[in-house]
């Protein structure tokens, strides 16, 4: 029998399907009926059809598979989208083809005006070297440039920006951050994390409230062609907050938002006494974001052990009283947390002030996050448990960023986005692509956490590998876990809403490497199609 909710005729019912529910009551079916934007019957085809009456509409999915929509639990889809928008897109394999888009755009911008460009990747450059000051000085004289890394902690400044900022080989790296210089005590142009504060005053605001409302409808566009759903937004202000408002208003939300405010968005909503959990099934406001160290894929994060063959450990960005400030204050104000931080000297740091706020001020079910978590062992693994914290890991970097891997070696890798260890501990892992860092493709991603082979075929961590229905189950039901969304959201159940996706082939039979590759046909958020036939 199917299990059914009411008695009216559904909207429409999909029949003939391959359904992986990710509902332990019921893991697979062949169809489900959809009324109001929820599921209201989950069974077999013949039981499900009987549901039909002339009104109607009968979606005939002829074998293909059917999953859950996929949820991607840390990302920065509204910058990304206005980034696509208004700079210079870095996403290219040399050097070469960086400097002639960087030329292209001078030759349009007027001297003295800030250009600014988004996706560089230092080790997927055909030079074999990364990017510095003087390549850009060679095609951009007469402005100041930044070459954002991909990865978001680091930036390349031409000497034109250099200069207005001050900055010259004399100049200390502050607290929390570093300009690099090469091995006379040259500046290279590249700047790490509070490094970067210096210019921020310096860069006015290149975006207009259309054009965030625009970059809002063209990611939320993007996302649902990979078969996302829900995504949570961690790291957010007001114009984020009134660009997903604005989009929405003019029809072009197509996925479901849970925004992290940080800053003064966040002492704002404090003031206002709103908290986690405030607004619908579209957007809701959800955990304060801060951030404790530096970066896995730029190498900057914090780490009790050096890098291979450095005595660089990495930069850490708040202190342990700065955290125990930060950390009371949300708590007490009743936000859930999510905090950055991915060596395992921050993920410590972060357990202890998130152990000192339950002690102190106990509350049930704040499950509070470590956003990233990347390096872990056997003691903070189970700490993390024990406090009930949820670990966001990147779920695409193994695969992607193949090449950095190589300055952490194979040790630490064994203990890197340790998905398998968080499942051996109970712990209900979320899934995240932290996007533009990280590609969001949840295909890729499961692709990666069950290979742990990045683009050339290296295998790194293989300890860590899962199968293909633990992952599925982190980028659904986990990440709607993350959101507190797990009665509503997450499996295909009756009474949930009605969000799913259509695959072409079964990734339980495809070849593991080529997981990645299946088409999605359709992505379904609250029983409408926001993409596909």
């Amino acid at each position: 029998e199917p299990a059914t909710l009411g008695a009216a005729a559904p909207d429409y019912v999909v029949i003939n399907a391959r359904v992986f529910t990710i509902d332990n009551d019921q893991p697979f079916a062949e169809a489900f009926a959809v009324k109001n934007g929820r599921f209201v019957a989950v069974g077999s085809t013949s039981d499900v059809q009987n549901l039909a009456t002339v009104g109607t509409e009968i979606i005939d999915a002829e074998g293909m598979t059917i999953t859950p929509g996929f949820i991607d639990a840390h990302s920065h889809p509204s910058g990304a989208g206005v980034n696509e928008l208004v700079q210079v897109n870095a996403d290219l394999r040399s050097i070469a083809e960086i400097k002639s888009a960087l030329q292209e755009r001078a030759s349009t911008t007027p001297a003295g005006q800030w250009i600014q460009a988004f996706k560089y990747d230092d080790t997927k450059l055909a030079e074999g070297r990364p990017l510095n000051r003087f390549d850009i000085d060679e095609v951009v004289p007469n402005n100041p440039v930044v070459v954002g890394h991909r990865g978001g902690h680091t930036g390349v400044y031409n000497s034109v920006a250099l200069a207005l900022a001050g900055i010259t080989a004399e100049t200390p790296d502050p607290d929390g951050g570093r300009f690099y210089r090469d091995d006379d005590g040259v500046l290279t142009g590249l700047a790490a994390e509070e490094a970067r504060y210096v210019f921020r005053d310096l860069i006015p605001s290149d975006s207009s409230r259309e054009q965030r409302r625009e970059g809002v409808k063209l990611i939320s566009q993007l996302m649902p062609k990979a078969g996302l759903t829900s995504v949570h937004q961690t790291g957010g202000g007001r114009n984020d907050m009134i660009a997903y408002q604005d989009a929405r208003e003019a029809g072009g939300m197509y996925f479901r938002m849970y925004l992290f405010p940080r800053g003064r968005l966040f002492e704002d909503l404090v003031n206002a006494g709103i908290r986690t959990g405030m607004g619908d099934d579209v957007f809701r406001i959800g955990a304060v974001k801060f951030m404790a160290d530096g970066s896995a894929s730029e190498r900057t994060m914090r780490m009790s052990t050096p890098f291979e063959g450095t005595n660089d450990y990495g930069i850490l960005t708040m202190s342990q009283e700065e955290l125990h400030e930060a950390v009371e204050n949300a708590h007490r104000n009743d936000f859930q947390i999510g905090i950055h931080a991915n060596g395992d000297v921050t993920i410590e740091m972060v357990l202890n002030a998130y152990e000192r706020a339950q002690t102190l001020w106990p509350r049930p079910d704040t499950r509070h996050r470590i956003e990233h978590c990347s390096l872990v062992n056997p003691t903070l693994l189970q700490r993390i448990k024990d406090l009930g914290v949820i670990p966001a890991p990147f779920y695409t970097y193994v695969h992607y960023h193949g090449n950095k891997w190589v300055d952490y070696g194979e040790e630490k890798m064994q203990w890197m986005f340790a998905h398998k260890s968080f499942l051996d501990y109970d712990i209900p892992v979320a899934p995240a692509s932290d996007y533009t860092p990280g590609p969001y493709e949840p295909l890729m991603a499961l692709q990666s956490m069950v290979t742990r082979k990045d683009f050339d075929g290296r295998i790194w961590g293989p300890n860590q590998r899962i199968t293909l229905d633990q992952a599925l189950r982190i980028c659904t039901m986990n990440g709607a876990y993350a959101s507190f969304e797990e009665n509503s959201k997450g499996s295909i159940t009756a009474g949930k809403l009605a969000d799913f996706v259509i695959l072409a082939d079964d990734p339980h039979e495809v070849d593991p490497d080529q997981i990645k590759n299946i088409e999605i046909v359709r992505t379904v958020v609250g029983g409408t199609t926001m993409y596909g036939a």
